[in-house]
C-alpha cells in the first residue's frame, strides 16, 4: 500500500471518528430534551393542544349572534355545518359585539381555534380562557360579519397566521404521536 492511500485512510478515519464525537456530544448536550413534550411546566399550568384537525368534523363549534341582526347566528351555523363541522345549538348573546367575530377557546381547542380564526380571514379576536373546559369553540359573530372565507381562501389565512402557539403560562401537551 502507497502511503498516499496510508495517509488518505487515516484522514478519512480521523474524520469519522470526529463526527461521531461531535454527534455524541451534541445529543448529550441538548438542553431541548423536553421543550415540546410538557417536561418542566409549572406545576398547574394547563397542557394545551396546539394540533390542527385532520378533518372539521373534529371541531365542534357554537355560534352565538353578537348584532341586532336576527337570525345570523342560525346562518353562520349552517355554514358551518355545510362545511362538515360538529355545530351545536346557536344562541344569541347577552352582550354585542362591534369586530368580526370573537372566538372563545381552552386549552382542549388551541389548534382548532387557529383553524376557525382563519375562516375569518384572521380578523377576528382570539380570547383563550385557560379555566375553560372541554373542546367546544364559542364564535361571537359581531357587526362588521360578512362572510365565511372560501376554502381557497382558508388555505392562504392558514398560511398566513402559521403554526399554533402555545399560550402564556401554558404548556404543550404531549400528542400521541410523539409516544
Amino acid at each position: 500500500m502507497s502511503f498516499a492511500r496510508v495517509r488518505a485512510l487515516v484522514v478519512v478515519g480521523v474524520l469519522a471518528v470526529a463526527a461521531v464525537v461531535f454527534v455524541i456530544v451534541a445529543l448529550v448536550q441538548d438542553s431541548q430534551g423536553g421543550a415540546t413534550s410538557g417536561a418542566g411546566c409549572p406545576e398547574g399550568a394547563p397542557m394545551v393542544d396546539t394540533r390542527l384537525p385532520d378533518d372539521p368534523a373534529e371541531v365542534t363549534v357554537k355560534v352565538f349572534n353578537g348584532t341586532n341582526t336576527t337570525g345570523l347566528a342560525d346562518s353562520v351555523t349552517t355554514e358551518f355545518k355545510n362545511r362538515r363541522f360538529t355545530v351545536q345549538k346557536p344562541a344569541e348573546s347577552k352582550t354585542k359585539y362591534k369586530g368580526v367575530a370573537e372566538i372563545r377557546y381552552g386549552p382542549d381547542a388551541v389548534g382548532k381555534a387557529q383553524l376557525l380564526r382563519a375562516y375569518f380571514l384572521a380578523q377576528s379576536k382570539m380570547s383563550y380562557n385557560a379555566k375553560r373546559k372541554g373542546a367546544v369553540i364559542d364564535i361571537v359573530i359581531g357587526n362588521e360579519f360578512r362572510q365565511l372565507a372560501t376554502t381557497t381562501e382558508v388555505n392562504q389565512s392558514l398560511v398566513e397566521v402559521g403554526e399554533p402557539t402555545v399560550p402564556p403560562g401554558a404548556c404543550l401537551k404531549k400528542s400521541d404521536d410523539d409516544s
